[in-house]
């Protein structure tokens, strides 16, 4: 009898081990609940996971989690700690409390005293006319506070929130579809290339990308192909091609290449472009300011006579630095 429980214990652990985990894609917004203002920055985690992301400026955040007994961490500097059982929820919107105890020393976002010690990185929250300061700080006065932040030598403990946003929705497979139930097929024509050169820093890093950064086709348009160009009035031209799938030889695959006609840049108006570049002391990270200093040598060579730029700088420093300039300056620009 006791062989008999034993065995039957076994398989009960065995089908448990073996049973699918669904992933749920959760979508929300955090907010204050002092003003209802969005909280960009925070924290939110899968408990027991890796799994984890941060709100964007607009408190918005998406992330996908194991299953309906998951439990997301809300958390970010200056604010209590929330814990919410995800269940068969799509959208949980979080409403957080601060943390008083976090909030006695904070930065004052605006033109009055910020004193040295008083720095924490709590650097969104503002007292004294809060919603109307801290709307303001969003759009206009919060690169001030970064720059303390950057300049300043801040002797405080408690470590600064991770501002990198960087993350990758969710790739998921298309399914399989018969053409005789599924006879129409659509596909979309904008060219999108990001993902080769993204992939690219990731190895140069010597760090293996994150799957969901991987996009193929983004990673097929990287490159040019020799097609010919369309004729007469129409737009494009439409290449196709049918070879043997490599990994499922009974099934085809098939390559669609569409060349747009080539806009000649003789005749094109004047540009007279404005940048305005923020040069604070987070800039100088290799993909950042020196990485657009690349990319600004490659547009000084194709601009022409006619073509003006002028450049103007904020944060660590502020005001015009380049005044509209020539196309023909290049050895200024």
């Amino acid at each position: 009898m006791k062989k008999i429980n034993l065995f039957l214990a076994m398989l009960l652990i065995s089908a448990s081990s073996f049973t699918e985990v669904k992933q749920i894609n959760i979508s929300g917004t955090i907010t204050s609940a002092h003003d209802g203002l969005p909280i960009p920055g925070v924290n939110i985690i899968e408990k027991g996971s890796p799994r984890g992301t941060v709100s964007n400026v607009d408190g918005k955040y998406h992330i996908a989690v194991a299953g309906e007994t998951a439990i997301l961490v809300f958390s970010s500097v200056g604010y209590v700690t929330e814990e919410v059982l995800v269940e068969a929820k799509k959208t949980i919107d979080v409403v957080l409390k601060e943390d008083v105890g976090a909030l006695q020393e904070v930065v004052v976002i605006g033109y009055a005293e910020q004193n040295k010690h008083s720095v924490t990185g709590s650097v969104a929250q503002v007292h004294g006319g809060r919603k109307a300061k801290r709307t303001q700080a969003k759009t206009e006065l919060a690169p001030m506070a970064y720059e303390v932040m950057d300049e300043m030598e801040l002797d405080m403990d408690v470590p600064l929130p991770d501002f990198n946003t960087e993350g990758y929705t969710t790739i998921h497979e298309n399914e399989f579809l018969k053409a005789t139930k599924n006879p129409l097929s659509t596909f979309s024509i904008d060219v999108d290339v990001a993902s080769y050169a993204n992939l690219r820093r990731f190895l140069n890093n010597g760090q293996k990308p994150p799957v969901d950064a991987v996009r193929i086709e983004e990673m097929i348009n990287y490159f040019n192909y020799d097609y010919p160009q369309p004729k007469g009035d129409i737009p494009f031209s439409v290449n196709t091609e049918i070879a043997a799938c490599p990994w499922s030889p009974q099934h085809k695959l098939v390559h669609i290449g569409l060349q747009g006609k080539i806009i000649p840049t003789d005749h094109l108006p004047a540009s007279n472009l404005v940048f305005l570049i923020d040069v604070s002391g987070s800039m100088q990270d290799m993909n950042k300011l020196p990485l657009l200093k690349s990319a600004f040598k490659m547009l000084v060579d194709q601009m022409r006579a006619v073509d003006r730029v002028a450049i103007v700088v904020y944060a660590g420093a502020a005001g015009l630095v380049l005044p509209s300039t020539a196309g023909t300056e290049k050895e200024k620009l």
